[in-house]
């Protein structure tokens, strides 16, 4: 259950992420977006602790990775919050790079959404 809730939140989080990185910066929408996606990150990081079908049930490298987002998430909106557009965007497009590294992982062979899709 909770892979798949894993999943859709991770789905919901790389079209929110896809659609801001496209829209105008800075403004209310951006923001909106911006923050909706945060939240679903969070649903999706704070969720992959759950997921431990690598190592023989135990926390993996990849819970490394997860660590490392909360951190990457934190830093971005800190860096926003002081004026630092610059640091935000590397941050927040770094993010977005690790959703989409996590989901070409997640599709190695023997993994459950490999096994879904038939990979």
């Amino acid at each position: 259950m909770v892979i798949w809730f894993h999943l859709a939140t991770a789905t919901l989080a790389l079209g929110l992420g896809t659609a801001n990185l496209a829209l105008a910066k800075g403004t209310p929408r951006h923001r909106v977006v911006g923050w909706i996606w945060i939240a679903t990150m969070a649903f999706v990081t704070l969720s992959s602790f759950s997921i431990r079908e690598l190592n023989a049930g135990q926390f993996s490298w990849i819970h490394g990775l997860t660590v490392w987002t909360l951190i990457s998430m934190a830093v971005a909106l800190f860096s926003i919050r002081r004026g630092w557009v610059r640091m935000h965007a590397g941050f927040m497009v770094g993010t977005m790079a690790g959703l989409l590294a996590a989901g070409a992982f997640a599709l190695m062979p023997g993994r459950f959404i490999s096994r879904l899709f038939g990979v």
